[in-house]
């Protein structure tokens, strides 16, 4: 199909693709460090999505901002950190811009000098619920994926400086379309997870962060933090960038303005995936509601509507569990039969940060047994991954780089191509300190967690400590395959 696919003419108009969907799919399942496309969305009408453009498509409707303030420190700026005003796209643009009208408005308090402010994580078929038609501007079939469109995407629109702090995705691959503006993403493979001391405090399901700020490594109490290899590349628009599974990331906003879509793809392996999220949230918070709720740790990130119960935090797992089963018995059944390239369906992309109702059965685990049609592309079955001006890698930086030192990709990704040639890196000068500061202005939002900064006189050992180690991504595998070998049987 993809021969055929490619020897067709195309036909007046047509925007003419480096890659036909089949291939572009057979790249997203099948590679496995980052890369970005370049000349694939020429003719898509999400590209226009500028951040005024998107301001009279929304109509004075607000959206909810996330403010942390420029300057950086030793230790992440995490979600719990930060401060959140609701305001719209008007307001955000005048704020940006230094209008007087801000002296009044909902950035008022936050100096444009000082602060970013974030709009991350919008999932567009929410905020355009009255505007479907515009779905269709997103056509991620370019990339094999048919009937994906803006309702499965995620839109992030930031200021310079807006950041999201270093994390993974437990769940699927994840392919990022730059709008406007430009974004520096440092990339780490899953190899280098124990370098990054992952933490799941902030507990949010899905997301595995890191205690190092990867723009002011604390190489005092983070040495390991100088084993990773990191990646790093600068998304300009009209590029779409390819996280493969269990990259780590840390994004940041380096233009004044800048907006972003993404869409979380969904993999074979997320089925055990849930299983391990599931005995992480249970252990998490068992250990953290018992804790004395005075102690003021903020454990529990914005994105997560509440501490569930025990009781619910068990009917999870167990639905989880089942849903594996049933996908692995699906599967030995169609390796029996002839695959059906029709078969494609797919579950929304809001399943990354889908909160759950306390009592109601998790809507990712109700899909999984019938929403996972695809099989996972084998790198085997690429003999050769067709890089080039198409399609860029992502390399590492070599050891004499910085380790902020930064891949361009730029235009149609030629200077890109010519960089990674010649192993030329640019520099990322991060010496600021940063500062958290609460909505009211003036004083921090939160004191520093005990363990937030180190101390060599203290010994004692904090829940968070014992945490660290319980939910350590490398014990949570082991302890889900335990238990699914126990249900086997």
């Amino acid at each position: 199909m993809a021969g055929a696919e490619s020897r067709r003419p195309p036909a007046p108009g047509e925007d003419v693709k480096p890659f036909t969907p089949g291939k572009a799919k057979e790249i997203v399942m099948s590679l496995q460090q980052p890369a970005v496309f370049c000349n694939m969305v020429g003719d898509w009408a999400a590209l226009h999505w500028n951040v005024k453009y998107l301001s009279a498509l929304l109509d004075g409707k607000t959206i909810q901002f996330r403010l942390g303030l420029k300057t950086v420190d030793l230790v992440p700026q995490f979600e719990t950190k930060c401060s959140y005003v609701k305001a719209t796209l008007e307001e955000f643009l005048a704020w940006s811009c230094g209008q007087p009208s801000c002296l009044s408005g909902p950035f008022s308090c936050y100096e444009y000098s000082k602060y970013w402010a974030y709009a991350d994580y919008k999932y567009i078929a929410r905020i355009f619920e009255d505007k479907p038609e515009i779905f269709q501007d997103i056509r991620w079939s370019d990339f094999g994926f048919p009937g994906r469109s803006g309702k499965e995407s995620t839109l992030w629109i930031g200021s310079e400086g807006a950041n999201t702090p270093c994390h993974l995705d437990s769940y699927g691959c994840n392919l990022v379309l730059q709008v406007q503006g430009r974004k520096r993403w440092h990339l780490f493979p899953p190899g280098d997870t124990s370098f990054l001391y992952p933490t799941r405090i902030p507990y949010e399901e899905s997301s595995i962060f890191s205690k190092v700020n990867v723009a002011n490594p604390d190489l005092k109490r983070f040495p390991e933090f100088r084993n990773t290899t990191a990646h790093v590349v600068t998304l300009s628009p009209g590029q779409v960038l390819l996280v493969p599974r269990h990259w780590w990331h840390y994004v940041e906003s380096i233009d004044p303005i800048t907006v972003s879509i993404n869409s979380w793809i969904e993999l074979d392996a997320d089925h055990e995936a849930r299983v391990e999220e599931a005995i992480t949230r249970m252990l998490v918070c068992a250990i953290k509601s018992a804790e004395n709720p005075g102690d003021g740790d903020l454990w529990l990130n914005p994105t997560e509507v509440e501490a569930t119960s025990h009781e619910i935090n068990l009917q999870y797992l167990n639905k989880a569990v089942s849903a594996y089963f049933k996908f692995q018995k699906a599967s030995v059944s169609e390796q029996a039969r002839p695959s059906s390239t029709d078969a494609e369906q797919r579950t929304s992309a809001s399943c990354k940060r889908k909160k759950r109702e306390v009592g109601c059965e998790p809507e990712c685990c109700r899909s999984l047994t019938h929403e996972f049609g695809f099989s996972t592309f084998k790198a085997e079955k690429l003999q050769k991954i067709p890089f080039g001006p198409h399609l860029i890698q992502v390399l590492p930086q070599s050891q004499e780089t910085s380790s902020m030192g930064v891949v361009a990709v730029e235009g149609d990704g030629r200077d890109l191509l010519h960089e990674n040639e010649g192993g030329h890196f640019g520099k990322l000068h991060c010496t600021r300190k940063q500062l958290v500061m609460s909505n009211d202005c003036e004083t921090p939002a939160h004191q520093m967690d005990s363990d937030s900064s180190p101390n060599p006189s203290q010994t004692a050992l904090s829940t968070n400590d014992l945490l660290d180690c319980l939910v350590n991504p490398h014990v949570i595998s082991l302890v889900a395959r335990l238990l699914l070998e126990r249900t086997r049987v």
